[in-house]
């Protein structure tokens, strides 16, 4: 008798106190929660400026103190240099932290991918290229003798798009991180072994998409640089800073693009409208189509770790989902994010510190904090 009256108790116990940590839990979250007076206060009203039409929240139909919470948690980030949203074509929300300022050109790492796969839809879509089925080895005849595996020989423009060339990702193995940052690119295509076959498995790899840079410089005439100001900076009014080059000169299409945010937005709303810019079609409306679909699913496997889920691949872009939206976005290192959200017609863009050639948990971890920041703001969004 003693002994059930003891477990008895102690199941009593154990209810109680799982019932005041419920309690503990729920006060805290009540007290934790700003204030509609602490959010009215939370300025991200856009700064005045020329190249973009500016509405409110209101007249656009988003509720002001989502976004009032979304600045006020972003605030908070120590690496974060900058936040946008667009929605209906209109510069809703601006604001900058830390560093950054509406003046900065700030880097941003892989998100440059898109813009590389937006330059070879161009370049199809003006001759330079014929084909995404054509082989990557028939722009690199300077090695083709040197191609002990002939699977390399399959290696199409479409596989390099889609990731899906079986060449590894730089960060499995210290020694290809290292010839990444090295810079002498082409001999690589010899240098590294396929992990997969070409065509089969998404890899994560940066030096594909500089190779796609340097087969638009040698199929379109002029330096890469100079063939993106003409056929898609200029006609979006963009600037254009510093680009990064490899060591031959060419410049680099894994992460070497500097824009001010203004303009990243301004490459995001090219892609939700359709490849439009102020009624001049810039990419193909198939190009966007093409680019933004999912063909590689579960393309990183990060968990529970990001408010990002079932990341996918497409051409030069990620999908995603968060809450009950579906949307695309290009990705940087650091926390640079240009996120298409084609179901409410927005655009979210971050800039942040790019922490160029640290790949490690502490950059990792301001990164995250970016992301999740904006995956759960997405994620608070009603659908539509």
């Amino acid at each position: 008798m003693k002994n059930n009256q003891k477990k008895q108790t102690k199941r009593l116990l154990d209810s109680i106190f799982q019932f005041a940590n419920v309690i503990l839990i729920l006060l805290t979250l009540i007290g934790c929660g700003p204030s509609i007076e602490e959010l009215e206060l939370v300025d991200f009203t856009p700064l005045p400026g020329d190249d973009w039409k500016v509405s409110t929240p209101e007249e656009q139909g988003l509720d002001p103190m989502h976004l009032a919470e979304l600045y006020r948690n972003a605030a908070e980030l120590e690496t974060l240099y900058g936040l946008l949203v667009v929605r209906n074509g209109y510069l809703i929300a601006e604001d900058y932290f830390n560093e950054g300022s509406v003046d900065q050109l700030a880097l941003l790492q892989s998100a440059s991918k898109s813009y590389i796969s937006a330059l070879v839809g161009i370049a199809l879509d003006q001759g330079c290229l014929s084909s995404v089925e054509q082989k990557m080895m028939d722009f690199f005849p300077e090695f083709a003798d040197q191609i002990t595996d002939l699977r390399k020989k399959q290696i199409t423009i479409r596989d390099m798009l889609q990731m899906r060339t079986g060449y590894p990702d730089e960060e499995t193995d210290p020694a290809y991180l290292e010839a990444l940052y090295w810079g002498e690119y082409p001999e690589l295509i010899v240098d590294f072994p396929l992990v997969s076959d070409p065509g089969t498995m998404f890899n994560y790899s940066n030096l594909t998409y500089s190779w796609l840079a340097i087969i638009l410089h040698r199929t379109c005439g002029t330096d890469l640089k100079s063939y993106a100001q003409e056929h898609l900076f200029q006609p979006m009014d963009t600037e254009v800073g510093d680009w990064l080059q490899d060591r031959d000169g060419h410049y680099i299409g894994s992460g070497g693009i500097h824009v001010t945010a203004r303009d990243a937005a301004k490459f995001g709303w090219l892609f939700l409208d359709n490849g439009e810019y102020e009624g001049d079609q810039i990419v193909s409306a198939d190009w966007v189509d093409d680019s933004l679909q999912t063909y590689s699913e579960n393309a990183r496997g990060y968990g529970m770790s990001l408010k990002f889920r079932d990341l996918g691949y497409g051409y030069g872009w990620w999908t995603a989902r968060a809450g009950e939206h579906h949307f695309s976005f290009a990705w940087g290192h650091g926390g640079q994010l240009i996120v298409l959200l084609d179901d409410l017609d927005l655009v979210i863009v971050t800039t942040a510190d790019p922490f160029f050639g640290q790949h490690n948990g502490d950059s990792w971890k301001h990164e995250k904090a970016t992301i999740n920041l904006v995956g759960e703001f997405i994620d608070s969004l009603p659908a539509e």
